[in-house]
């Protein structure tokens, strides 16, 4: 009987949120070969554009670690001929916000302007100066490079970075997803800015560029706008990729003295590509393991009947090659083993017996009924644009999203697990052990 209670709060959940209108999403390529992804929406005088490049820090030269991180925050301050100072001011004159971000796989940025022509054609030309006219400006290439390795000095000697650090040096080894994007002290101090103009020539193509605009515009708008993006960036014909994680780099349990009063650990491995077809049954699987907050099993185990931590979680971070399963958690120093004890039984468990059939339920309902919101803003319409043109997902990714949680079952969860987690070879990497 509670059984089928869930099931029919599930059911009336999804029906509910399918009853929400699809988003329409046109596509097409510039004549460059940059993908576009165009969501029309005139509720609001905005326009949002993102702008993806193949230049995320997994692209670094060896020994020239931080200069993909150094590239895209220099590209902002400086361009066209303009000063920081004076590029950020314009902005802000017309309400238009620049911003953006870099990854393992990825760098981007962001414009937000009003949609009227001449707030719009102004940020545009600034945000079109950005990318496509850096001019990397030796002073604050040098100012940006010490402020950056200041940076890196005061965090290591932080337990949560230390610990970030050696976590994914010790599961990906020689793979480029191996380094800190902020690079080494060492390779900042070696960086120029023939450097930064070479990686901006060489990553910043238009042919592996992707767009995604959503806002106030027209199609015919959008078109003439993704075209002119796409005719000012570098030419190129290169393909850039990221090596497959072919080797398994299990280290078994690393422990590492700090004074910190807690420990700090992590755990994990290679898992997971965007893309690939466990990627639901372990989306949803991984909700009911660690990703549900408080109603996760991590949590009921480790916190509500142990009472060992504040907080314990895991997720799957898919990339363009395989990304980690990482589950973290901290706990007094004396209290380490047995916490580790604890999360390592709970995870062999789930793997060998998979989910309940109530929990899975559970899950369904809260990961549908959330899904709504989600997509309740433009800017999180284009996160999503952006990834899908990005990692080259089906366009019908939005509007499947329920359908594929809805089809998720116990068996599905249990043997994408066995497939992607080997529960003795979890990594784990304690900081503050005693």
């Amino acid at each position: 009987m509670f059984t089928k209670f869930f099931q029919l709060i599930f059911l009336f959940v999804f029906f509910q949120q399918n009853s929400f209108a699809t988003l329409k999403i046109n596509t097409w390529e510039t004549q460059t070969g940059t993908k576009v992804f165009f969501v029309e929406n005139h509720d609001l005088p905005i326009l949002d554009i993102n702008v993806n490049f193949f230049a995320g820090s997994a692209q670094d030269p060896l020994g020239k670690e931080g200069i993909a991180n150094l590239t895209h925050h220099l590209m902002n301050l400086g361009a066209g001929g303009i000063n920081e100072e004076k590029l950020a001011n314009q902005f802000s004159d017309i309400g238009a916000a620049i911003g953006g971000d870099i990854d393992l796989d990825r760098a981007y940025f962001k414009l937000r302007t009003l949609s009227s022509s001449p707030q719009k054609d102004k940020a545009l030309t600034l945000f079109k100066y950005v990318i496509h006219a850096p001019d990397f400006p030796i002073p604050v290439i040098d100012r940006e490079k010490n402020r950056i390795i200041a940076s890196i000095k005061q965090s290591m000697t932080q337990p949560e970075t230390i610990a970030n650090l050696e976590f994914m040096k010790s599961i990906y080894a020689d793979h480029p997803y191996a380094h800190d994007e902020a690079g080494s002290i060492d390779t900042l101090q070696k960086l120029n800015q023939g450097d930064l103009k070479q990686f901006y020539k060489n990553y910043y193509l238009a042919s592996e560029a992707s767009i995604a605009i959503v806002g106030d515009i027209s199609p015919e708008e959008a078109k003439n706008l993704s075209e002119s993006i796409s005719q000012g960036l570098p030419q190129g014909n290169l393909k850039h990729s990221i090596s497959a994680v072919t080797l398994q780099n299990y280290v078994g349990v690393k422990k590492i003295q700090h004074p910190a009063k807690q420990a700090h650990i992590l755990m994990g491995m290679p898992a997971l590509k965007r893309g690939e077809k466990d990627y639901f049954p372990l989306y949803v699987g991984n909700y009911i393991l660690g990703g549900g907050g408080f109603v996760s099993r991590l949590t009921e185990e480790v916190r509500e009947k142990k009472g060992l931590v504040y907080s314990v979680y895991s997720y799957f971070m898919p990339l363009y090659a395989e990304g980690p399963l990482e589950i973290g958690f901290q706990t007094k120093k004396e209290q380490a083993d047995e916490a580790l004890s604890i999360v390592n039984g709970t995870v062999k468990k789930f793997i060998d017996d998979g989910p309940t059939e109530k929990e899975l339920i559970a899950a369904k309902q809260n990961l549908v009924g959330g899904f709504p919101l989600r997509l309740d803003s433009n800017a999180k319409i284009i996160d999503y644009l952006s990834m899908i043109a990005f990692y080259k997902l089906p366009i019908t990714y939005i509007d499947n999203y329920i359908q594929e949680i809805s089809k998720v079952t116990t068996d599905q969860i249990k043997t994408a697990f066995k497939k992607k987690i080997d529960p003795n070879k979890l990594t784990t990497i304690i900081v503050g052990a005693e």
